[in-house]
């Protein structure tokens, strides 16, 4: 049985170790949005069920555990070890390749990308062992950034930082690319929500000329800039075309504005059939991680060196992009986002207009709605 109604169910007839890789993705997926959604309400059903001990419990531990997210927090790699992360990365496959060796008597920043609809590449290679990161790079201690909203969840913040995930704000960078021990590699989605919005198929669209924050951190720190490209990371979801100008794309920058969130309009496949679904398409991810760029260390960077590095990790970048790009004939695209800027009166305008002239197509797709993880510090 493959295909009935024009619906592909080849999924049903896959081996049983093709379906363990597949169950490692709905794992993953489970633990980010459902039980994200039910951690969320947890405080409100303790409250509710008069449980009060327990909330009083994570309450004082949460108190006392507050500034971890920007202190490093405390990555586990016995957690990152998880069988379920192994058969995650193995499900597309995620492969990580270096160009050269890095070694651990210094610190880096590997700026990422892309971004795609959720950065899978990032997280199977920096997230956890499922790439064997640890023997790829001994000596490193990966640490990537995520939104600060992430570490407010209950049980997901402590999860997070098991996985190796901390705050993406100024200070948390700083601190720990400041402590004593050397060896700190930390991982930012440059692009972030943003660039999710670009995230197509076969189309290779950087938000990079005007995020440069990274580049000021690094300089601040005296850390090496590693250029990471994932090849094959925006072909996992399908997302609904949203050119720039178009009123899904317009509606899209309006919210991104005003939440900082992006909505791209995006699907994949299914548990049992491969034509609709919020899973992702099996398909490979390749992450090249270039050769390390020195930076002078500089306590308050000036803006001429901050866009001088910029400029040659861009250039970087490309080179390793056009050395790697296997099979591929798409060009990288690296553009410069000019946000809306809205009063209060006009975002409401704005909003009501997209509602009204929206067609039956684009609200059928605003079902498909997920709200995407911004992992960039800016």
């Amino acid at each position: 049985m493959k295909r009935i109604l024009g619906i592909d169910f080849s999924p049903l007839a896959e081996p049983w170790d093709r379906q363990i890789v597949t169950l490692g993705v709905i794992m993953n997926i489970v633990i980010t949005f459902p039980l994200t959604f039910i951690n969320l309400i947890l405080p409100l059903i303790l409250a509710i069920t008069l449980q009060w001990h327990i909330l009083l419990i994570y309450s004082l531990w949460y108190i006392y555990d507050r500034k971890s997210p920007r202190n490093g927090g405390y990555p586990s790699k016995w957690v990152q070890s998880w069988p379920m992360n192994k058969w995650f990365a193995e499900y597309f496959p995620v492969s990580l390749h270096k160009t050269v060796d890095l070694p651990p008597d210094q610190n880096y920043i590997f700026a990422c990308h892309p971004h795609g609809i959720i950065g899978m590449g990032v997280f199977a290679n920096f997230a956890t062992e499922g790439t064997d990161k640890s023997k790829v790079f001994p000596g490193l201690q990966f640490l990537v950034c995520t939104l600060a909203c992430n570490f407010h969840i209950m049980i997901r913040r402590e999860l997070l930082m098991l996985s190796g995930f901390i705050d993406c704000s100024k200070e948390s960078i700083r601190n720990v690319l400041s402590q004593k021990r050397k060896g700190k590699a930390v991982v930012i989605v440059v692009g972030g929500a943003e660039e999710a919005l670009d995230a197509h198929p076969r189309k290779h669209i950087l938000t990079l000329l005007n995020r440069k924050g990274f580049v000021k951190e690094a300089i601040r720190a005296g850390a090496s800039l590693v250029p990471v490209y994932s090849f094959g990371e925006n072909d996992i979801f399908e997302q609904v075309d949203n050119p720039k100008g178009s009123r899904i794309r317009t509606f899209q920058t309006w919210w991104k504005k005003l939440t900082g969130i992006s909505l791209p309009l995006f699907y994949g496949r299914g548990l049992f059939q491969l034509n609709f679904g919020f899973l992702p398409h099996s398909r490979p991810i390749d992450t090249v991680v270039g050769a390390p760029i020195a930076v002078t260390q500089e306590s308050e960077p000036v803006k001429e060196d901050v866009d001088r590095v910029h400029k040659q990790y861009c250039e970087a970048l490309i080179e390793l992009f056009n050395q790697h790009k296997t099979n591929r004939r798409e060009a990288l695209l690296i553009v410069i986002v000019h946000m809306l800027k809205l009063n209060a009166l006009a975002r409401w305008i704005l909003g009501f207009a997209f509602l009204a002239f929206s067609n039956k197509r684009q609200n059928y797709m605003c079902l498909s709605l997920c709200f995407v993880h911004s992992l960039h510090p800016s």
